[in-house]
């Protein structure tokens, strides 16, 4: 049905006998889903319907509206907060920029994003969440994270051709040991965890289903499938990207690098139908990271000079 305020943005429309919209209210091209049934404990088979979210664009744009509103409020919060409470004669200027409080209000807005979107889901469709969002994990766990892995060893390799900054504020995370082993915990579990769901189980759906309806204008059925996911991956990437940049002093070569984490990514998606899988092979690509990380600075004890730039952190 169109949405009321906007049938343009609407990606759940129905274009008579629609095959997508069909295949998606279909239940025998679902992943069989037991009522209750733990996420973790989900892995069926890779055979996934074409994307049909019950949630639309502005879904996504009112998700997105609450997050800004959140990194604001909890920023401003913690940081009060720790003046009055911890550090007194600290200026808010450099309480802004110790480590430990970034860490802090990161898990936050993390946990917030993730509320939203079961708030979406199940609040306004009353729709099971981690099924509506395509939470299943693959036949091959250790596959994607293997693949991860590997995009870190490739993607630092088209680093040390790009031109990266010598210093970043998020190279200040590592000044604690303490700060770095957090910083660590964070990247390979709810980083990865609230950036999977977001991008490829909320975005990227609707992405799909909007970009296969407007080339069907030029192709066929079919065709018009594939440019709609080579699409979808692409433009769920480059938001992907570009939320990295302040992390990285704006440099241009780590927006290449992040944005092709963000497209190995949404393929692991496509081709599963799972974002189980993306989160993987985000988790992969970042404890490789965090792995060798751990390896030569000998626990996070021992920083050398141009570590940043060499691990292309």
């Amino acid at each position: 049905m169109a949405s009321p305020e906007n049938p343009q943005f609407d990606p759940q429309t129905s274009l008579g006998g629609d095959p997508l919209t069909s295949a998606a209210n279909n239940p025998n091209t679902m992943p069989a889903v037991v009522e209750g049934t733990s996420p973790s404990l989900i892995t069926q088979p890779l055979v996934h319907p074409s994307e049909n979210p019950v949630w639309n664009g502005w879904d996504v744009l009112v998700v997105v509206g609450l997050a800004l509103i959140t990194i604001f409020v909890f920023q401003i919060a913690i940081l009060f907060a720790a003046h009055y409470l911890l550090y007194p004669h600290a200026k808010l200027a450099e309480l802004a920029q110790r480590p430990i409080l970034l860490l802090i209000s990161q898990f936050l807005v993390d946990s917030a994003v993730v509320a939203f979107l079961v708030l979406v889901v199940e609040g306004k469709y009353h729709e099971p969440f981690w099924r509506t969002i395509r939470w299943n994990w693959p036949r091959t766990l250790w596959g994607m994270l293997a693949l991860g892995a590997a995009t870190y060893i490739g993607l630092t390799a088209l680093g040390s051709l790009l031109p990266m900054p010598k210093d970043t504020p998020f190279q200040k995370l590592f000044d604690s040991r303490r700060d770095a082993y957090l910083l660590a915990l964070i990247a390979t579990t709810l980083g990865p965890l609230m950036e999977e769901l977001f991008f490829r189980g909320f975005l990227y759906p609707v992405l799909v289903r909007r970009l296969e309806l407007f080339f069907r204008g030029f192709f066929n059925s079919d065709a018009a499938k594939r440019w709609g996911i080579g699409w979808a991956i692409f433009l769920s990437a480059l938001p992907f990207a570009l939320l990295h940049m302040q992390q990285y002093g704006y440099a241009w070569g780590i927006l290449v690098v992040i944005f092709g984490v963000g497209v190995v990514c949404g393929i692991a998606r496509a081709v599963t139908g799972s974002v189980g899988a993306a989160f993987l092979v985000h988790a992969g690509y970042n404890g490789t990271q965090m792995l060798i990380a751990v390896a030569v600075t000998r626990g996070f004890t021992h920083m050398p000079k141009g570590m940043i730039q060499l691990g292309r952190w």
